[in-house]
């Protein structure tokens, strides 16, 4: 699907991270179909590139990480007869989305400066990590328009926050400062925006400096066993785990460390 204008999205690669930037500007970043198709393309090869190892998420500007679905766009699709959106994209231009790659095994850091509204709050709940400029703003706005949080939204913001607090945001689309985020935990660290870069670079410095066999066990791990009693989650099976455990870089870290020197890791 292309409509011959403009990538909508910037993808580049230096010292094992992927820089991601959705690049629509003039509409605070909204995403269109074209938009969707573009990132499923960027994290296919994100997490099939081992020299990657981990992505920053981004909107293009100052005023916007991105807010969510072009509706305009959507208003245009209605009126010809496209079928009605609800839970899921599957089916749909850009899928499995981030919001439904429940297999990604690379960590990826959202960096949010400005607004994170609708679909722009669910990229950002659906990361693993998220650093926000202190202008930063929240919500999911659907209920307000007729629409529900369809991309994962009404269900990870239950998960990752207390049920009546993530209710009250729900059930009205009320906003949340950066600071409040913070103050829930739904964001890692908030800084002013003329620090955000620095910030985010250290939080990739360090994300590059662990085993990358490591960071993909815990990741995988920790997501999958959530929902699982804790007896349970000592005996499941963990794929990314299993290759760690027999991996050259499980016996690298202890022996680096017994030597006094930095392990050089070898993702096998």
């Amino acid at each position: 699907m292309s409509d011959g204008g403009p990538p909508r999205v910037r993808y580049a690669k230096r010292g094992g991270v992927a820089y991601v930037t959705i690049d629509r500007p003039a509409v605070l970043n909204a995403m269109d179909l074209r938009t969707h198709e573009e990132l499923s393309a960027v994290w296919d090869d994100f997490e099939a590139d081992d020299e990657l190892r981990v992505a920053v998420l981004t909107g293009a500007g100052d005023r916007a990480f991105c807010v969510g679905q072009d509706l305009r766009e959507r208003a245009r699709l209605n009126a010809a007869g496209a079928a009605p959106t609800t839970f899921g994209s599957r089916g749909q231009p850009g899928w499995p989305r981030l919001t439904e790659r429940f297999d990604l095994s690379k960590p990826v850091l959202a960096r949010v400066d400005g607004y994170a509204l609708g679909g722009g709050f669910e990229l950002a709940l659906a990361c693993d990590i998220i650093v926000a400029s202190d202008r930063s703003v929240f919500a999911l706005p659907e209920v307000r328009l007729g629409l529900v949080p369809g991309a994962g939204g009404a269900f990870r913001l239950a998960r990752q926050l207390p049920l009546k607090v993530a209710m009250g945001h729900l059930l009205t689309g009320r906003q949340m400062t950066a600071e409040a985020a913070l103050r829930a935990g739904l964001v890692n660290e908030v800084v002013p925006a003329d620090q955000l870069d620095a910030c985010v670079d250290g939080w990739t410095a360090d994300l590059v400096r662990a085993a990358p066999l490591a960071v993909r066990a815990i990741k995988e791990s920790v997501l999958r066993s959530l929902d699982m009693p804790l007896p349970d989650a000592f005996t499941a099976t963990y794929p990314w785990e299993a290759r760690r455990m027999h991996s050259e870089d499980a016996a690298e870290g202890p022996r680096a460390f017994a030597e006094g020197r930095e392990p050089r890791w070898r993702g096998r």
